[in-house]
């Protein structure tokens, strides 16, 4: 008997694994190019099972309002270039 839901292992969801991993280090990166830190920065594991289509979510975490604050000022210079 075939089941619709892959095996934890399933090529689909390697990938998907592997490529949100390399996604949150860069993430990780570049925020801290920036001076802001996360406290939690992650693949949410559930999201790369879905059997027919994995989509990896990254998780962002919660933050304090220093933290919050870092990132909304890091975004302002960017956008004001």
């Amino acid at each position: 008997m075939h089941s619709v839901y892959p095996d934890f292992f399933d090529d689909r969801a390697v990938e998907a694994i592997t490529t949100s991993t390399e996604a949150v280090v860069r993430l990780q990166e570049a925020l801290g190019g920036v001076g802001v830190t996360l406290p939690f920065l992650g693949i949410d594991l559930l999201s790369c099972s879905r059997p027919l289509d994995p989509r990896p979510l990254i998780e962002l975490g919660r933050c304090n309002l220093e933290t919050a604050d870092a990132l909304t000022e890091a975004l302002r210079r960017v956008q004001d270039g």
